[in-house]
């Protein structure tokens, strides 16, 4: 079959790679309906994040079962599924408690490589879930969106207490930030603060529920923020980069007693004690356990509730796949949707 590999930093290639088969009798084998680049995948990509050569890429898919192992008892063949960009029993305490990218069993999708024609799952109960029939084709980006970026951007707005009255301010527009604007709008948020300085992006994040944009960064994006604010800062922000300066400038956009739902992954990012003690903020984040939210915004996507398969400014086949991390890198895209 045919598969991205990474082969060095800037140098991510399509090439032959092993068909997956089941190997536990908990996997399931998919063949890939869509798959995506992530922007945490421009982590390697830029050398940011060292990896092993060749390594495949790769963790948001939706496709069809092709085969399933003995104890696979949720999932059949021929079922279109959605699944998680972390694998997990979702049985253990810490799935139970809704934290499966915490799972005792954890596997992380990029191990398998989720950008090629054909996906092994494994702990396939607790990581794929079907949806009610064949999505007609035009549903297919907004379910792959579920598989990552909308679950992470709604795990952030939850994790920062968005809701009715609330202000949220968005630090980040990629495809998790505008994916956060649509949770807080979803969620019943009152305001909503994109920071962005990319008309394009500003554009979506409108159409997605923002209600203001601030388009500067560090402290005079604080300050920006604060103006929209009577000088208090927002209820909940939203960090959707995972660098030194998002970081501080979402705690910085906080009002006392504020929540921070921080989902970018964090690179070099160290925090003052001090400054973090007085505050007065909450913080909570990580990887977004995906599979809590799948049923739901699966539930929200086919009922046509809500559009993020917007999200996919470019559409390419998986050959193409380094000019899709090139858009992406170049910030020529906000996120690229590849046709295995």
């Amino acid at each position: 079959m045919r598969g991205v590999l990474m082969h060095a930093p800037g140098d991510f290639r399509v090439a032959e790679r092993e068909r997956p088969t089941v190997v536990e009798p908990t996997d399931a084998v998919i063949k890939v309906t869509a798959t995506c680049v992530c922007g945490s995948d421009l982590w390697p990509y830029r050398g940011a994040q060292p990896f092993d050569a060749p390594s495949p890429i790769g963790h948001e898919y939706v496709g069809v079962v092709e085969e399933v192992g003995d104890q696979v008892t949720t999932v059949r063949p021929g079922q279109f599924v959605v699944g998680a960009f972390c694998a997990s029993d979702n049985t253990c305490e810490n799935c139970r408690a809704g934290y499966q990218t915490a799972c005792v069993h954890r596997r992380w999708m990029d191990e398998m490589g989720a950008q090629a024609q054909y996906l092994r799952v494994p702990l396939a109960d607790g990581t794929l879930v079907a949806t009610p029939g064949t999505p007609d084709e035009d549903l297919v980006p907004s379910l792959l969106t579920a598989s990552d970026v909308l679950a992470t951007g709604w795990f952030a707005a939850e994790a920062a207490h968005a809701g009715p009255g609330k202000t949220v301010a968005v630090v980040g527009d990629g495809a998790v930030g505008l994916m956060g604007v649509l949770a807080a709008r979803q969620l019943g948020a009152e305001r909503i603060i994109a920071m962005s300085r990319h008309e394009n992006r500003q554009k979506l994040a409108l159409e997605f529920g923002a209600t203001d944009i601030v388009t500067e960064r560090g402290d005079t994006g604080v300050a920006g923020v604060k103006e929209l604010t009577g000088g208090l800062g927002a209820h909940s922000v939203i960090e959707a980069v995972g660098t030194q300066e998002s970081m501080l400038q979402a705690i910085r956009s906080t009002r006392p007693g504020g929540h921070i739902g921080y989902v970018g992954v964090s690179h070099d990012v160290t925090l003052d004690g001090q400054e973090l003690f007085f505050s007065h903020a909450h913080l909570h984040g990580g990887p977004a356990p995906a599979r809590r939210f799948l049923p739901h915004l699966i539930d929200l996507i086919w009922n046509r509730q809500i559009n993020p398969g917007k999200v996919f400014d470019l559409q390419l086949p998986l050959e193409e796949a380094a000019e899709a991390y090139r858009a992406m890198d170049e910030r020529r895209a906000i996120k690229v949707l590849l046709r295995p």
